[in-house]
């Protein structure tokens, strides 16, 4: 890789656990690959009481914790990396500013600067609006934002964010993270259809009958049932994670592997999603079960958990494209936690072929349908389902997988947040969300989380309500019933 432009990288909530966990060891990863230290000069910045000498403590664990150790470390968090304290209550950021210009100053830095909103959502607001004011959206160098996920709770106030940032960054300035798009299997969905005319040329409604997405978590709230109980399963995995992987497996291909070309096909995808109905929909709420041999309590008895909360930690729904490509094609969607294991996986569900000459008993066609099964996480790949004849006879059709696995392939995957943090200082957007992108897509589901639908029960441990297939029309149940 090529050296990135020399910067100063700005974490709001530099003390916090996404900072700790992902975003230190991630800025020293792509440090120690592309070999330019110098060029990378880290600003923590925090209302907590602290020091140069205590972030960089801070910043030492947080990469021996990740499996860094040695004089690199050593050396790079007493060079580059400082610490600003901002005062609580303060309506504006003119001490950064200053503290910035002094650091730019004494490292000889051009005054190229990454501001990275590490914060919680409420937060947001009120520090762009204290950057704007600071003068700190534009600089002697280039100016970046990046700002985490959840954007907005529904369509009006992601609206009204957008507003707000524009009042200060212009588009090209602003990087909308979903750390899903930095899997290196989600990228490759790119490569899989486009790079591959034999799976690119069935692509379409004459040759696919349904398309299924599965994101499955074991795990229940953990810890976040407070945040949980007023977001709900939309919005911490459909309006976000869920929807890009739907843009991303049905968008047209772009004209050129470029940020604006990819993102003006995504939208074009939402642009077309029929609106959801409420009959296309099943939320459920998961009950004590049992996980991996042991039993685990309700979502309701989480202490977090408001009383008598309707609120759903599953949905699975049906989503129809209206375009030329995808017209009459379900989607068919599931999530939840406290689903039997962790797994993402899209299946591409083929049609028969248009006459059957092997039967079987009671002359029944004896094929099965060709899937295409991608596997986001774990044990990254590809699989396809195709049918071979049996040894022997009578003669008897099997289905066999042809498999390709990452870690089979290659060495090692890079981190999700380590690839997109590089795409932000080479000023790469085309694993960012946009903000017409952003919109569409709770234009999509702000009418879902309007409609006061029930949250079926369903034991932990299983793949949530037992209504499902019936309400959205699997007559053989998920493809996926087995993952």
């Amino acid at each position: 890789m090529e050296p990135v432009d020399p910067h100063l990288f700005v974490i709001f909530g530099a003390t916090g656990d996404l900072t700790r966990r992902k975003l230190i060891p991630s800025i020293f990863r792509v440090m120690t690959e592309d070999g330019a230290a110098a060029a990378h000069n880290l600003l923590g910045v925090s209302r907590s009481d602290g020091s140069d000498d205590e972030f960089r403590q801070f910043t030492n664990e947080a990469l021996h914790t990740a499996g860094y150790d040695g004089s690199l470390v050593e050396e790079w968090c007493r060079e580059r990396v400082f610490y600003h304290q901002t005062e609580r209550g303060t309506t504006d950021l003119d001490s950064l500013r200053d503290r910035i210009e002094a650091i730019e100053a004494d490292l000889g830095l051009s005054g190229n600067r990454i501001f990275y909103l590490a914060l919680p959502p409420v937060a947001f607001s009120s520090v762009i609006d204290q950057l704007g004011r600071a003068g700190l959206a534009t600089g002697p160098g280039w100016t970046r934002l990046v700002v985490e996920k959840p954007f907005g709770h529904d369509l009006a106030t992601a609206h009204q964010l957008n507003d707000q940032i524009h009042a200060h960054f212009d588009e090209h300035q602003v990087y909308r993270i979903d750390h899903y798009l930095g899997k290196e299997t989600v990228q490759n969905l790119l490569a899989f259809r486009f790079a591959n005319l034999l799976f690119e040329s069935a692509w379409n409604r004459d040759r696919v009958e349904a398309i299924e997405i599965t994101v499955a978590e074991h795990l229940g709230t953990e810890g976040r049932a407070g945040y949980y109980d007023h977001a709900g399963v939309i919005r911490d995995m459909v309006q976000n994670h869920i929807t890009q992987l739907i843009s991303l497996i049905s968008m047209e291909a772009p004209n050129a592997f470029e940020a604006d070309e990819i993102r003006n096909q995504k939208v074009d995808v939402l642009e077309s999603i029929a609106p959801i109905k409420a009959e296309d929909v099943v939320y459920g709420q998961y009950e004590a079960g049992v996980i991996d041999g042991e039993a685990v309590p309700a979502y309701a008895d989480d202490p977090e958990v408001a009383a008598g909360s309707n609120t759903a930690t599953f949905v699975a729904m049906r989503l129809g494209i209206a375009n030329w490509r995808w017209e009459g094609v379900p989607i068919f969607v599931r999530t939840g936690k406290r689903l039997p294991r962790k797994t993402t996986q899209i299946a591409v569900v083929f049609r028969r072929p248009p006459v059957c000459i092997f039967h079987g008993v009671k002359d029944e066609c004896s094929s099965h349908q060709n899937v295409v099964i991608i596997t986001l996480q774990p044990n990254e790949g590809f699989e396809v389902r195709f049918d071979v004849k049996a040894p022997g006879s009578p003669l008897t059709l099997v289905s066999q997988p042809l498999h390709f696995d990452y870690d089979e392939a290659f060495a090692r995957l890079p981190d999700a947040y380590q690839t997109l943090i590089l795409d932000v200082m080479e000023g790469d957007q085309t694993l960012f969300v946009r903000s017409d992108e952003v919109e569409n897509s709770w234009a999509l589901y702000t009418p879902l989380l309007e409609m006061d639908l029930p949250a079926l029960p369903y034991p932990a441990g299983t793949w949530g309500p037992a209504a499902v297939d019936e309400r959205l029309g699997l007559k053989n149940g998920w493809v996926m019933r087995d993952v």
